[in-house]
Order: C-alpha cells, then sequence, then structure tokens
C-alpha cells in the first residue's frame, strides 16, 4: 500500500511576511518594462527604477528621502512634501540614465488617492517620467507643497502657543516654522531643478 506525504506546501518567506505579492510581481516582471519602485517606511521614503535581469533586478536610478537634507532641506523625511521630491529626483536621475517610461510599482502597499505613493509619483511625471496613471489619484499642488500644513500651523498658533509649540516641536527644533513650509518647498523644488533638471 503507497503511502502520501502531506500535501500543504509552505509559501515563500516573503509571501508569509506580506513583503512580495509574486502573481502581481510575475505579471510586471512579464511585461518587460522598467518599473519605478516606491517603498515608504516610517522615517524615509525611497523611489528607483528598476530593471529586471535572470540574476536579480538592477537599479538604473534611485532617491532616498535623506538626500534631500544634503540640497538644505528642513522638513521631515516622510511626509507629502518630501514624497514629491523623491519622486522629483528619481525622476530627474532617471532621465539622465537614458529611462525615458516605466511603469508603477507600488508592492504591498494599500493605495490611498492622494496619497505619499502618489505623491512620489507626481513628481516623478513632472520630471519628465511616462507613467501610466489617471490623474484623480494624484495629489494636488496645494497639498504636495505642504500649504495645508502651514494653514493648520498658522491657525494653532493664533489658539493656543501651547499647542503650536508641540505639535510642531520637530520643525522648530530643525530651523523651520511650519507657516513657511511652501515656501521652503519651492525653494528645494529649484533646487532640484537647478541641479539635476538640466
Amino acid at each position: 500500500m503507497a503511502t502520501t506525504g502531506p500535501r500543504f506546501r509552505v509559501q515563500f518567506r516573503r509571501k508569509r511576511e506580506g513583503k512580495t505579492d509574486y502573481r502581481h510581481r510575475l505579471r510586471m516582471l512579464r511585461s518587460g518594462k522598467l518599473r519605478l519602485v516606491v517603498r515608504i517606511s516610517l522615517k524615509h521614503i525611497q523611489a528607483q527604477i528598476v530593471k529586471v535581469s535572470q540574476t536579480g533586478d538592477i537599479t538604473l536610478a534611485s532617491a532616498h528621502s535623506k538626500q534631500l537634507e544634503a540640497l538644505g532641506w528642513k522638513n521631515g523625511t516622510s511626509n507629502l512634501p518630501s514624497a514629491y521630491l523623491v519622486g522629483l529626483l528619481c525622476g530627474y536621475r532617471a532621465i539622465k540614465a537614458g529611462v525615458k517610461e516605466a511603469t508603477f510599482d507600488i508592492g504591498m502597499i494599500h493605495p490611498t488617492k492622494g496619497g505619499k505613493i502618489f505623491a512620489v509619483l507626481k513628481g516623478a511625471v513632472d520630471a519628465g517620467l511616462q507613467i501610466p496613471h489617471g490623474e484623480e489619484i494624484l495629489p494636488s499642488d496645494e497639498q504636495v507643497s505642504g500649504l495645508s500644513i502651514s494653514q493648520y500651523a498658522e491657525q494653532l498658533k493664533g489658539e493656543d502657543g501651547k499647542e503650536y509649540a508641540s505639535r510642531f516641536s520637530s520643525y522648530l527644533s530643525r530651523g523651520l516654522n511650519p507657516e513657511q513650509i511652501p515656501d521652503h518647498f519651492n525653494s528645494i523644488k529649484q533646487e532640484i531643478i537647478k541641479q539635476f533638471g538640466g
């Protein structure tokens, strides 16, 4: 009498950890297109242009929110304005590397309309990369520039100075008044365009 082993098959580790959707990844790889890969952590945002090969993924261009500090960025490194700037920086670097188009790879991130992941996409598209997307999912220019943050800071400063100092302590410790975020954002954006856009 023949015996049979257990029929249960253990999933790949990254599937078990919720880090990779292998079916979706396979569809993207079979397309043969370059991918704009965006990954977001609690403190940082990273964007890469990735090409698939038989030996593994090859990164053609990348940008990290930590690199914004070298350009004079005093704001946080994981908010909507920094996400846009990371996308813009990655987009310009990709174009200099000869990349013209890519497909958007968000991995296992649950997409939210107007969220940080789409701010990165907006920055890459503004840099000149051709990436298929719907305009309605992108955040507005006011959101990207941090206008809503500065308006909230002005409102809170007028109502309760103690609460203002508590909520925006990280901004103030870096020497940035939260009311000036849109102006600071525009100056860093122009600096990226000046250094990498030409």
